[in-house]
């Protein structure tokens, strides 16, 4: 069976993804990326912080920011519901939380599935996107984690986190 597999997958690179919504679109980022999913918890709201961090949490005696991937994007502000969710991330050395409507799935991807990215998807500017996938009908949006920040917002959430500490 292992034989059978590799001649399959010889020249086939297979991405691991955790996917995730934001309203009807279905975003993804690699899974080696994300250092755990939680449910929403509450927030302590930081002033003078960008406006796309909803605030921090505690999260076992860590504090890390909490961005709103909506409003990082320029998407409409969704109210939370039991299926909001913050994905734990590591950028640049730091980890952060990613606020999401949802979280669909761990799925595995053909890199050949893949296409680059349009100039503009779903409103959101292509610079954060490796690529758009394609799956059993589906269309995922494949995020670079580490230009969903620019260098100057990852020193002021550097200063959140100084802020808080």
């Amino acid at each position: 069976m292992e034989q059978n597999f590799r001649k399959e997958g010889d020249s086939k690179e297979i991405l691991q993804l955790v996917t995730f919504r934001l309203g009807k679109e279905e975003y993804s980022i690699d899974i080696l990326r994300v250092q755990e999913i939680i449910r929403h918890m509450e927030l302590t709201r930081v002033p003078k912080a960008p406006d796309f961090v909803d605030g921090v949490i505690n999260l076992r005696g860590r504090v890390i920011p909490v961005l709103d991937l909506r409003k990082r994007f320029g998407l409409p502000v969704n109210e939370r519901t039991d299926e909001t969710r913050i994905i734990v991330v590591d950028i640049s050395d730091k980890t952060v939380g990613f606020k999401v409507d949802a979280v669909s799935e761990v799925l595995r991807l053909a890199a050949d599935k893949v296409e680059p990215p349009p100039s503009l998807v779903a409103g959101i500017d292509s610079e954060y996107i490796k690529g758009v996938g394609k799956m059993e009908g589906r269309l995922i949006i494949l995020l670079d984690v580490s230009k969903i920040l620019t260098s100057c917002e990852k020193e002021s959430l550097a200063a959140v986190n100084k802020a808080v500490a």
